[in-house]
């Protein structure tokens, strides 16, 4: 239909036939689209739509252009707000509820709710908890897993203190540096049952919605670069203390979130965000807290060193950087994106730079650094 009113083949319509094409076919479409439509026609400062802008939107894909107009077009929408609608299924509210967690401005939000279809699931998020709660088993197996591991250490809290904990394979040791795959798989470890309770309800509660908004791709990477920033900054900062936990990652999940959510405060309508930000920064200090207490608490099995708290912070510096610039622009392509591309440059400068000071600065300094496990 929109070729009958484009005769010489330019990709544009004028914003008058557009409506009048809106108003004698409105009917057929959903009524979430068929406003935003209306809003991209009304926003339209030149006059016309192009007709890619409408095969995009009708595709659930946005270009940049149309981003650009539909956010001038966001205060012209005036039909009640998704949260306002009634008769939802199970299944519809818990996507509306997703959408207010996560994204601050209606258009956005009742996009997705149109466009999600669960398909794929939050694979990513839930793959990595069932695989950090029991080695990749099964969640239900997780308080066996660690009632076997506190028989066999005589340690059912505070594990890792126990020196037959730092001969695992999987965590990151000073000693063992060129073992590369221990800079991602250290995540697998947990000093202890309340180290791994809370980092795996973070990320649920948290890793979870993200990814059914922005996609397994994006989340993954978020978090596997806050895992790689967390060892790297041990392997720079604390160059003597070994690494266990999943911090770095769901640190970098966390801080992104909250850092959207404040500035993006007055979009943003979850229920109580100001009462669950200070309890997601509490339990966050709490669990930093603990780490940087056992890493200076003298060890109960000298000389096995305690684990190092910098990942905690160079996941929070992952996320505050690389993670706010992917969550705040919502199916929007980050190659667009001056600040995507800076930020990006400065992590890749870091592992390089990590890589060479793992390389040379150890022998350069001659530190003493513990005996393999």
């Amino acid at each position: 239909l929109l070729s009958q009113f484009d005769p010489d083949n330019t990709g544009y319509i004028s914003t008058e036939k557009f409506r009048s094409l809106l108003q004698r076919h409105g009917s057929e479409l959903d009524p979430h689209k068929l406003e935003v439509l209306l809003a991209l026609a009304d926003s339209n400062s030149e006059g016309r739509i192009c007709y890619q802008d409408f095969v995009n939107l009708m595709s659930n894909k946005r270009s940049n252009s149309f981003r650009q107009a539909i956010l001038q077009g966001n205060r012209r929408l005036c039909s009640k707000a998704l949260l306002e609608e009634t008769g939802l299924s199970l299944s519809q509210r818990l996507i509306r509820h997703v959408a207010y967690e996560t994204l601050p401005r209606e258009i956005d939000r009742k996009w997705y709710y149109d466009s999600y279809t669960c398909c794929p699931p939050p694979w990513f998020m839930i793959t990595i908890t069932i695989a950090f709660a029991n080695q990749g088993i099964s969640l239900l197996f997780q308080v066996a897993f660690f009632l076997y591991n506190g028989v066999v250490l005589d340690r059912f809290v505070l594990q890792v203190s126990h020196p037959l904990y730092l001969k695992n394979a999987l965590l990151y040791h000073p000693q063992l540096r060129a073992q590369a795959w221990r800079y991602l798989t250290y995540i697998f470890m947990h000093a202890g049952i309340e180290h791994l309770g809370l980092n795996v309800i973070l990320q649920l509660l948290v890793g979870v919605p993200l990814e059914m908004v922005h996609g397994a791709a994006r989340i993954s990477f978020v978090y596997v670069a806050g895992v790689v920033a967390g060892s790297l900054a041990v392997s720079v900062a604390d160059m003597t203390a070994p690494v266990v936990g999943s911090s770095g990652g769901v640190y970098a999940l966390v801080s992104a979130h909250l850092a959207n959510i404040v500035m993006n405060w007055s979009g943003m309508k979850c229920q109580f965000k100001l009462l669950r930000m200070a309890v997601a920064l509490i339990c966050m200090s709490f669990e930093f807290g603990r780490a940087v207490w056992l890493r200076f608490h003298p060890s109960a099995y000298p000389p096995c060193p305690h684990p190092s708290f910098m990942a905690h912070l160079g996941g929070v510096m992952v996320g505050i950087t690389l993670g706010v610039i992917i969550l705040r622009n919502y199916e929007q392509r980050l190659q667009d994106q001056t600040l995507w591309w800076i930020f990006l440059s400065i992590y890749v400068i870091f592992v390089l730079f990590a890589i060479f000071w793992n390389i040379f600065a150890y022998s350069l300094l001659d530190l003493k650094l513990p005996p393999p496990p």
